[in-house]
Formats: C-alpha cells, structure tokens, sequence
C-alpha cells in the first residue's frame, strides 16, 4: 500500500528478512541508489539496533521496522536533535490515532504507553562541518506482538485489545512524517519543540535518576538546541547528554 505522499515512501525496497534496514539504506546511499524519502522495510530484522548498540529485538511480521533516507540539509550540525523531535511526534501523530492518547516520547528516542515501551528510534547523521548531508531515520514500533521477552514492553494491540493491519500503518506513519518533517523544513521548530515537550515521558515531574552512579530526585525541564535533558536536581539546572543520566523506575 503506497501512502499518499510528494517523497516519503515512493521509493520503497521490501526485504522479507535484513540484518538492520539501518545498514541496508546505508548501502543504498553509498551506491547513489536512494531519492529523499527512499524507505527499507523488513518483515524481519535479525541485527537491529538501538542507541549506542543497544539491540533491537521485534516478532517477524508482526511490526513496523524500516528506516527512512532524508537529505535534511537545512539543519545545522548542532541543530540534529530537531529531526529527533520532528520523527518522535510522527510516530506520535500514529499512536494517537490508533486510540492510544496517553502515549509519550521517552528522552531521548523511545514512544511509551503507561511506563512500558512501544517502540524507538535511531537517527544516523551524515554530516560535513556546516549541515546535516543525510539522515538515515530507523523506527521500529511494535504493532501485533503480543508475548515479550521482558515486562516493560508493549505493542498497540496489547492496548486496544485487536490486531491491526501493519501495511496500512506503514502508509500513515510516512504520510504523517512527511507532514513532520515538512514543518520542520519550513522553520516551525518552536511549535515542534512545544509538542515534543508536552508528550515528554515525566516533563515537570519530580521523579528518581541515576547520575554519576548515584540516585538524585530530579524535574525534567526541558530539552536544550544540542539535545541534551535538562533537569533540575537540588534547584540546579543541569544537562545531560545520552548515557549520562538514567531514569529509575
């Protein structure tokens, strides 16, 4: 099912099984075979990945897993976080219209529902010492399953209690990325910026953090121009960058 869309997703390669669509676009680009909004889509990835090497682990034919190639040249190096947000309120824009109102972005790449995991992001960036070249932008979103190999995970079905029809899915999600990313394009980044902090998974809320080893009361206040989390602990404001704080749950 194409999606009704100017370049996201009019260019797709379906690969039944792929060890990450993230490596696969990479290829792509590297042979000049990819137009913006190019997508690779698997049923199956055997090596998918998350941030920093997290793995990435999915049902075969049960999800979304496919990653999208952008040519975000309008971004500034410093300003990459932007199209983190762009993505994170797309995939948002999906998960709300499937009933799940409720559901946030966890700081800095992940979509939750009621403290549990429905799916992440990875944005890889080429970048060259002005602006962003390429954006290679993996989502992986769990849709049908409904067993995990761990407790804090959750699918859309698990929610609304019915299977739902994942190639349809694939079609919105990119209409609604290009919408997102058309608004980032334009410069309406402090209206992306107010929704990204709004769905923010425990903004203004006082709640535990690891930092330094060490477990501190904190109040996310926000995301700075670079990314970073920015919580206020002991009525300092401080920042964050990934891997340097955790939420304790």
């Amino acid at each position: 099912m194409l999606p009704n869309t100017l370049f996201m997703g009019q260019q797709l390669f379906f690969l039944p099984v792929c060890e990450s669509t993230n490596s696969e676009a990479q290829q792509l680009l590297i042979k000049n075979k990819a137009t913006e909004g190019c997508v690779v889509l698997t049923d199956e990835q055997t090596r998918g990945r998350g941030q920093r090497g997290n793995s990435w682990e999915a049902a075969p034919g049960k999800n979304i897993t496919l990653s999208v190639i952008l040519s975000p040249v309008f971004l500034a190096v410093r300003h990459q976080f932007h199209l983190n947000m762009a993505v994170s309120l797309a995939v948002l824009d999906l998960l709300r219209e499937q009933g799940l109102a409720q559901a946030q972005v966890k700081w800095p790449n992940d979509l939750y529902f009621e403290d549990k995991k429905l799916g992440g992001i990875l944005i890889e960036n080429t970048v060259n010492s002005q602006s962003i070249q390429h954006s290679i932008v993996g989502i992986g979103l769990n849709i049908n399953q409904l067993h995990f190999g761990i407790s804090t995970a959750t699918s859309v079905a698990a929610v609304v209690g019915t299977q739902l029809d994942v190639k349809r899915l694939v079609a919105r999600l990119l209409e609604l990325l290009e919408k997102r990313y058309l608004e980032l394009r334009s410069g309406k980044v402090d209206k992306l910026k107010y929704e990204y902090l709004q769905a923010l998974y425990r903004y203004q809320e006082q709640h535990a953090f690891e930092v330094d080893g060490k477990q501190v009361a904190g109040r996310i206040a926000g995301v700075d121009e670079d990314g970073r989390l920015a919580v206020e602990i002991d009525g300092e404001l401080r920042y964050f960058a990934f891997k340097e704080i955790a939420y304790v749950i």
